[in-house]
């Protein structure tokens, strides 16, 4: 598929529609010719469903925000069944705008231009068609083992087990419904929902996080080092998300599981309460503390 924009346009191969289960349709509809195209009148569910049947899309010219969020998730909200589809490859012609690939898990992304920050769940790898710049989803390099991979920045590495982001790029969602027993490595901040729907694994952030850390968490592991913005642990079902620092407010919202590990005289909100640890081990390992610091946590659960 062939499309040519006048000028950059969001949400272009959106798998969530800007996530339309919250906006119901009234900002984005996905039958609705995507604006500003010349010579043709495809909607944006012609894209996502173009790339869900293995096609590649060429776009002409710079796209906007939100380039590629969910890409490879065959959606449970429009009758999937949330796993991982093999899809097509999006080339674009020209720069794109912030939070590319959010939850992305599968497919690639290749850009003549630049990627504008936060990205989402994305690493740029060594690219190998001539004048296009190559990014692929950091779940699916976790999920492979592959230790082949050629990053485009040397100070990531990956040993089949453990990614290590090095290149102090500011990301969302990284580790997005991870499900195997890997471990990504960020040295440096990341933004928002940090570890969003992972079942097994582990995502460790050297520095601080944004909102909405450990969201939808249903397993594994999310380690921050320092602090967290609003809504840690909200929706959380399974897993551990883990606090050096310090939490902003709304911590635990609507959680129905799992465990929050967290410094201080903290409020959660109900049905969450604060309690005694009962693991001071698993906080010495993580956050490299010792007992009388790990004394110092309370747990966060229903």
């Amino acid at each position: 598929m062939q499309l040519k924009l006048t000028s950059p346009v969001d949400c272009i191969c959106d798998f969530t529609y800007n996530f339309i289960w919250q906006h119901k349709g009234e900002d984005l509809d996905p039958d609705a010719p995507i604006p500003d195209q010349v010579g043709s009148k495809y909607t944006y569910h012609q894209l996502v469903e173009t790339l869900s049947g293995g096609d590649d899309i060429h776009i002409s010219n710079s796209v906007g925000k939100r380039f590629a969020s969910g890409l490879g998730v065959d959606l449970a909200y429009f009758g999937g069944g949330g796993k991982t589809l093999d899809v097509g490859c999006v080339f674009v012609d020209g720069s794109i705008g912030t939070r590319a690939g959010i939850s992305m898990v599968s497919g690639i992304i290749y850009v003549s231009g630049t990627i504008a920050e936060p990205m989402g769940n994305i690493v740029e790898v060594v690219s190998e068609k001539y004048g296009y710049r190559k990014y692929v989803s950091i779940t699916e390099i976790l999920r492979s083992g592959n230790t082949d991979i050629g990053f485009a920045d040397t100070k990531n590495t990956f040993d089949g087990k453990t990614l290590i982001l090095g290149d102090g790029i500011l990301r969302d969602t990284v580790g997005a419904r991870l499900d195997v027993d890997a471990t990504v490595v960020i040295s440096g901040d990341v933004d928002l929902s940090t570890g969003i729907l992972m079942q097994k694994g582990k995502v460790v952030v050297e520095g601080n996080s944004g909102m909405n850390a450990g969201v939808l968490l249903n397993g594994g592991r999310v380690v921050i080092m320092g602090s967290t913005g609003e809504f840690a642990g909200t929706d959380m079902r399974k897993g551990e998300l883990v606090i050096g620092g310090k939490a902003q407010g709304y911590l635990g919202a609507n959680m129905k599981g799992g465990n929050i590990y967290v410094k201080g005289d903290v409020k959660a909100v109900p049905p969450a309460k604060a309690g005694a640890v009962d693991d001071m081990g698993l906080l010495q390992k993580e956050l490299g503390i010792n007992r009388m610091i790990a004394m110092m946590f309370k747990k966060i659960g229903v």
